[in-house]
């Protein structure tokens, strides 16, 4: 099994799901300005058709990739006898950018997928209380590339009954900052938002994400792919204030200067540095 690298999965703002068995809307993803492709066998494919999505996928494999977008599958839960065999399955793929993993709560299971699948980048979902707790030996697992919560399934697992701004679940998803951080992975992936006609609700989401230090949201509908996107990308302002910080302290020599009456040091540079890094050019 061929691998490529992994550089943009780690930089990819947005991961949009395809079901497995709906071959025909494979190519239609692939167009839709995604950054990475995620085929889908666990909670979008009834049981009935898991094998027939593994059909369908490894079947258009090769026109996919011949598009040029990173491709993820997400495999089903690995305590269940089709996500053992999702396994077996996915070794037969050349080149995958990445295995998400549902239901991800314990450092063991990740090993393992990563002895079956070695060099495949790992994202992990945090999708449960047992997977809350887990997040620190999870995020510390070699293979795991970015940790994603899963926020419709934990409110499902623990009971939480969210409001729309979802600050029930603000310590999970600061859990998962701290251990991308501690752990120095690319950053997190945060999870869906499933009024797929409401864009000011997904900016606001995807806001809340960036706060958090999150890179990237998951995806459910080709036209949220635009408004994440944008909304993850830094204002014109923003774009022009760090990149007069980050000259006006190679100008310095590291010494600290003033910017707009501010005082500029080593962290509001660090700062300036990850705005920039959020500029992508118009084809990106």
């Amino acid at each position: 099994m061929t691998m490529t690298t992994p550089h943009a999965l780690a930089d990819a703002r947005s991961f949009l799901f395809v079901p497995g068995n709906r071959p025909e809307r494979f190519e239609k993803a692939a167009a839709s300005g995604a950054d990475v492709i995620v085929l889908d066998l666990e909670d979008a494919v009834p049981a009935a058709d898991k094998a027939g999505a593994r059909a369908a996928i490894a079947q258009a494999w090769p026109a996919l990739q011949a598009l040029g977008v990173p491709l993820v599958v997400r495999v089903n839960s690995l305590d269940q006898p089709l996500g053992q065999d999702d396994l077996q399955w996915f070794t037969q793929l050349q080149a995958p950018a990445g295995v998400m993993v549902p239901k991800a709560e314990s450092a063991e299971a990740l090993r393992a997928v990563q002895e079956r699948l070695p060099a495949v980048p790992v994202l992990p979902l945090i999708e449960s209380a047992a997977g809350w707790s887990a997040v620190p030996a999870i995020a510390a697992v070699p293979g795991v590339l970015r940790l994603v919560v899963g926020h419709i399934d934990f409110m499902a697992d623990t009971g939480i009954v969210c409001a729309d701004d979802e600050a029930e679940l603000l310590p999970l998803r600061f859990a998962v900052a701290m251990a991308t951080r501690l752990n120095r992975l690319a950053a997190a992936v945060d999870g869906v938002t499933v009024a797929i006609q409401d864009d000011a609700r997904l900016r606001e989401d995807t806001r809340r994400a960036l706060r958090l230090g999150f890179g990237a949201k998951l995806c459910i509908h080709p036209r949220q792919v635009a408004v994440v996107h944008e909304t993850l990308a830094p204002t014109p302002q923003q774009a022009d204030w760090a990149a007069r910080v980050v000259a006006a302290d190679a100008a310095a020599g590291g010494a600290a200067v003033q910017i707009d009456g501010r005082m500029v040091d080593l962290p509001v540079v660090l700062q300036a540095r990850r705005v920039l890094a959020r500029v992508r050019t118009p084809a990106a």
